[in-house]
């Protein structure tokens, strides 16, 4: 049995670290067999809360003391979170003069909390993961909050906002979820343990079922407006991961805790974002589009943007191996 499940550790490791290739998979092969993934789109909230749960098992309670042990970057993080992005969303809805329902799906996509994948980029990146796990933990608590209020200021422009339903939408596919998967490991965490490695695996592919059956759904409108969602959608990942990177430097952050700052910033919930426009924007189906192109690009560009951040820090140990070396010089002369 710990054969098997070291090997399904693997897997899972594997899976993680290749999420974005894994979503591109599935979303090709949704959009040439529409038939064998649509009905995907009938279980978004319930994928979505099988991911939250899994991040509920993930958390320990030490976990929380990283709030008030780094508060200055948790709270630099959190605010970023919440303003940049959608703040960034709304502004290219304005100059690009995006139609309803893609405005709405961009603006959900800014409104929402940290995703999981931020941790996995920001750990390839070696960056300060436990961070990264604090900083997701505060945005996701939020959200039940700070998403619907987001979304009703900054939507209603274009569509009418139900504050309150989206409130309990929230509360039911993020909230809820997560707290069992804490309350369950806190009850019996030995044994979560032995499966813990597991989660990220059924993770990855509840992520990808739910990309499937959006691109299923929407294959047509895809040919017909893809190329346009995926400017906007790359440019708002470039604007939050950079505006990220900014606001943690003028704070005189450390580097490895200003990549885990950028990288939370740039990458959003996506998945939440399709799972509250599929619940309570039906009259508005393209709405799910932009969350659905954004994870598959987050994750592209997130991995880039790790492989750069990492070079850096290898760069400046280098650098201050060789200060240390000078300086040990200049103290024998």
């Amino acid at each position: 049995m710990e054969k098997i499940l070291n090997k399904i550790a693997k897997i899972s490791s594997l899976a993680s670290r290749y999420i974005g290739i894994i979503i591109i998979a599935f979303s090709c092969v949704a959009f040439f067999w529409r038939d064998g993934f649509a009905w995907m789109t009938n279980y978004t909230s319930v994928f979505l809360g099988v991911i939250m749960f899994g991040m509920g098992l993930t958390i320990k309670m030490e976990d929380f003391r990283i709030v008030f042990s780094r508060p200055k970057e948790v709270v630099i993080g959190a605010v970023a979170q919440y303003t940049i992005m959608p703040v960034v969303a709304w502004i290219l809805c304005k100059v690009m003069n995006l139609p309803a329902d893609l405005a709405l799906g961009v603006i959900l996509v800014g409104c929402c909390p940290g995703g999981t994948a931020s941790n996995v980029i920001t750990y390839i990146a070696g960056g300060d993961v436990a961070l990264s796990v604090g900083m997701t933990i505060v945005s996701t608590l939020a959200a039940p909050l700070a998403t619907p209020f987001l979304v009703y200021v900054l939507a209603g422009a274009w569509v009418e906002v139900s504050f309150w339903a989206m409130v309990l939408s929230v509360i039911k596919v993020i909230l809820v979820p997560v707290l069992l998967g804490i309350i369950l490991r806190s009850l019996a965490g030995e044994h979560v343990d032995k499966v813990s490695d597991v989660m990220p695996l059924i993770s990855v592919i509840a992520i990808a079922m739910i990309i499937g059956g959006i691109v299923a759904v929407n294959a047509d409108k895809i040919l017909n407006c893809g190329v346009l969602v995926l400017g906007v959608v790359a440019i708002h990942n470039f604007c939050g991961m950079m505006l990220g990177l900014l606001a943690a430097k003028i704070f005189h952050v450390e580097y490895s805790r200003t990549t885990a700052i950028a990288i939370e910033v740039g990458m959003q919930n996506s998945g939440l974002a399709v799972s509250l426009a599929a619940a309570n924007f039906a009259a508005n189906p393209l709405a799910t589009l932009p969350g659905a192109i954004f994870s598959v690009w987050h994750n592209i560009a997130g991995s880039i943007f790790a492989g750069i951040r990492r070079a850096g820090a290898e760069n400046l140990a280098e650098l201050d191996r060789i200060r240390e070396i000078d300086c040990c010089n200049c103290e024998k002369q």
